[in-house]
């Protein structure tokens, strides 16, 4: 990685400012989610059906924004700024949710808030893939090595999270993840270079520009969608699970996060290292296998050992879906970068969706043990679906 970080000293400190962005949105993005649903639980106090209602209602939002900010980004306007405009609505946010325990004004002001805060993920990474495009680096393992600063702050974001909220409260950890943003806008202002792009013809169809007329893209959509429901399911329901069915610690829940995300570091870098060799569609059945392998293993084994050792499974499954699922997005729509990064985020948006209407309605139904059934299902559908989709 710092073989990659230092080839030739004018790039490096691109390069560096780029990982270093998004390592510190990562930190701060990996403070507030491992500890929403508890957040909503025990400080909102509201029932799982409004935890899992509230996760829809901020999937169905982010959507709607990021698909019209990204239109616009392809096309014409400096993408840095609107980085820079994402991440102070983050800090924005973050104030928001430190102060504030009513649930009405979090599901609408909040949620809005946050739908503009998350669209400066894939707007950074498209950035970084123009960037490196017009700099003629190698595209897969800079973006493998730029995802995989997600993870490491997924590593440090969920046992800080539960540290910080449970020690300190939640004000105090909405307030640290504020400072962090504010951080990453000085960075992004004085260190990210705004790059030019090509305007798209007016009259090009918005099927065009989605993709979505090309079968496999569809495809992708639809397996990506599940996958993340599946994710965003058992992200949801894990601290939940196993502090009230399995009586086991609440902080085991950020330990089994930062377990996995620090597995997925090597794993996504591997994937990014041998994907010329395999290709990605075969890396992609591959990672979606060891999720149906995970989520079945979280139906059969409660134990805190065995949560752990299944964190690997979980890794492999996250770490390669994230990073290369991002770039057969790309491949498969060529010259259009924002609009396929943010296809890709659409999709674990959309499953966000299907997650909290699902995981709300299964867990105040059914209990949480029935969502891993449910999750098991989906997992294998995805893998039906990811097994039909060409190579980019």
């Amino acid at each position: 990685m710092l073989w990659f970080l230092t080839k030739g000293r004018r790039l490096n400190l691109v390069y560096v400012a780029f990982m270093t962005v998004a390592f510190m949105m990562g930190v701060a993005g990996a403070l507030q989610a491992p500890t929403l649903s508890l957040f909503l639980t025990r400080e909102v106090e509201v029932r799982p059906f409004w935890v899992g209602l509230f996760y829809t209602v901020n999937a169905v939002a982010g959507i709607v924004i990021s698909l019209l900010l990204a239109r616009r980004s392809d096309s014409r306007g400096d993408r840095r700024k609107l980085i820079m405009f994402c991440c102070a609505m983050a800090v924005a946010n973050c104030i928001l949710f430190a102060f504030n325990r009513h649930y009405l004004t979090l599901i609408t002001a909040g949620v809005f808030l946050a739908a503009l805060a998350n669209t400066s993920m894939p707007q950074i990474f498209a950035l970084a893939r123009e960037y490196a495009d017009r700099s003629a680096r190698e595209v897969v393992m800079f973006s493998s090595v730029m995802r995989a600063q997600l993870s490491l702050a997924w590593v440090i974001g969920p046992p800080l999270s539960f540290m910080l909220a449970l020690n300190y409260g939640f004000t105090t950890m909405f307030l640290s993840a504020a400072g962090i943003f504010a951080l990453s806008l000085l960075i992004i202002f004085f260190a990210l270079p705004s790059v030019p792009r090509i305007e798209q013809a007016a009259d090009k169809d918005i099927t065009q520009v989605s993709g979505w007329q090309d079968r496999n893209v569809r495809y992708l959509f639809i397996a990506s969608m599940l996958m993340w429901t599946c994710n965003t399911m058992y992200i949801i329901d894990m601290p939940l699970w196993i502090s009230q069915d399995l009586g086991l610690p609440d902080k085991l829940a950020g330990v089994l996060m930062g377990t996995a995300a620090g597995l997925e570091i090597p794993a996504m870098l591997l994937a990014g290292y041998y994907v010329k060799r395999f290709g990605k569609r075969p890396m992609m059945v591959f990672a979606v296998g060891a999720g149906v392998v995970f989520y079945v293993g979280l139906v059969l084994f409660h134990s805190r050992t065995a949560l752990l050792i299944l964190q690997l499974f979980n890794a492999i499954f996250i770490g390669i879906v994230a990073g290369i699922g991002m770039l057969w997005f790309q491949d498969l729509m060529p010259g259009r970068a924002g609009s396929a990064t943010t296809l890709f985020t659409n999709s674990i948006s959309t499953g966000v969706i299907l997650a909290g209407v699902i995981q709300g309605a299964l867990a105040e139904s059914f209990g949480h043990g029935s969502v891993y059934w449910v999750i098991s299902g989906i997992a294998l559908a995805a893998l039906v679906l990811t097994s039909r989709v060409r190579e980019g």
